[in-house]
């Protein structure tokens, strides 16, 4: 039986990861259809808009979608399609496993560890944004919910039960954020009384950051909220080897979007030098989703043994293969 995905392709890199990794899950033979639609600037190029509404029907109707990064302009432009995404479909977990991989430009060789991000609140609300009249003042308001901690903190301790993880580390700033950071550690403490066996540790996000740098096997399952988890994972990303490694999940209650976390990177666009690695361990976690753990393994163990054997390795990685070369000697390996 085979379950149909919407499929994102993306901006930039974006189309040429999503080929290659496509290419890996029909080697895998994971029973998988592909709808693709459209989002960002191919989309606002193509239909008018940089969020269709075809491609929201689509995500709405299949549950779960692979996606390719979406360009969002610094500064200035339009809004990040990616927030309006997890907005829509109130996809309130964050999750970004870091885990250690071979010949990898890495400092560590023992990490792995997972970041529970919240993904709807906090600092990143649009609508609590202003700018004065004469562009002077901004401001933005912080909103952290009761319901919106306790969801995402009893979804940090389900996952460290499910798969056998001993800790999870609370991130906070209540000491000098009282109210918002106050509310979710206050809220995420009475969630872990639920789990006496899973042990609990509560860290200042900056201490938490050093904390990373200095002794990074100490973590297993870390949580937090929206801006602090942000900028954490992407620490913990550069401690495995950059982006180019790093996956996300965005989970609800009823839809899951997969996505590699990197950019776009316009600059290298067309070129083939993309490493295709985040997206394709972001099909990782969609398969651990769908149920299909055992064929989840197989992707990862592919990854690892191609990695092992300096096998076609982009750029980034130190070789000199292409993505599609790249993703070729994976799909080699899945298949086998």
């Amino acid at each position: 039986m085979t379950q149909t995905i919407a499929v994102i392709r993306g901006d930039g890199i974006g189309p040429e990861i999503m080929d290659a990794t496509l290419q890996v899950l029909d080697s895998l033979d994971v029973g998988l259809d592909y709808e693709f639609v459209e989002a960002g600037t191919g989309a606002l190029e193509s239909q008018g808009e940089l969020l269709p509404q075809a491609t929201l029907e689509s995500i709405r109707k299949h549950k779960v979608a692979l996606k390719s990064p979406l360009m969002t302009p610094v500064g200035g432009g339009f809004s990040s399609i990616n927030v309006q995404l997890r907005r829509i479909f109130d996809l309130y977990a964050n999750v970004r496993p870091a885990i250690s991989f071979p010949n990898t430009k890495s400092r560590y060789s023992n990490i792995d560890m997972i970041t529970v991000r919240e993904n709807t609140e906090g600092a990143y609300r649009s609508e609590g944004q202003t700018l004065s009249e004469d562009g002077e003042i901004a401001k933005s308001e912080i909103q952290v919910t009761r319901k919106g901690s306790e969801r995402i903190a009893r979804y940090a301790y389900e996952l460290a039960k499910s798969t056998g993880r001993k800790k999870v580390t609370i991130v906070h700033k209540a000491n000098i954020i009282k109210t918002a950071s106050g509310l979710f550690l206050e809220t995420a403490r009475r969630v872990a009384e639920e789990y006496p066996e899973i042990e609990t540790q509560e860290m200042i996000v900056d201490n938490a950051c050093m904390q990373l740098v200095m002794r990074p096997e100490q973590f297993d399952v870390v949580v937090t909220t929206n801006l602090f988890g942000d900028i954490m994972s992407d620490l913990c990303a550069g401690l495995v080897g950059g982006l180019g490694l790093a996956p996300g999940a965005n989970i609800g209650e009823e839809a899951a979007i997969f996505e590699a976390v990197h950019g776009s990177a316009p600059d290298i666009a067309g070129k083939g030098l993309a490493n295709p690695c985040a997206l394709l361990l972001a099909a990782a976690q969609m398969l651990d989703h769908l149920g299909k753990q055992d064929k989840a393994e197989r992707l990862r163990a592919a990854i690892i043994a191609t990695l092992e054997a300096k096998d076609s390795l982009t750029p980034d990685l130190g070789g000199s293969g292409t993505t599609s070369s790249f993703a070729a000697a994976i799909a080699k390996r899945v298949a086998a």
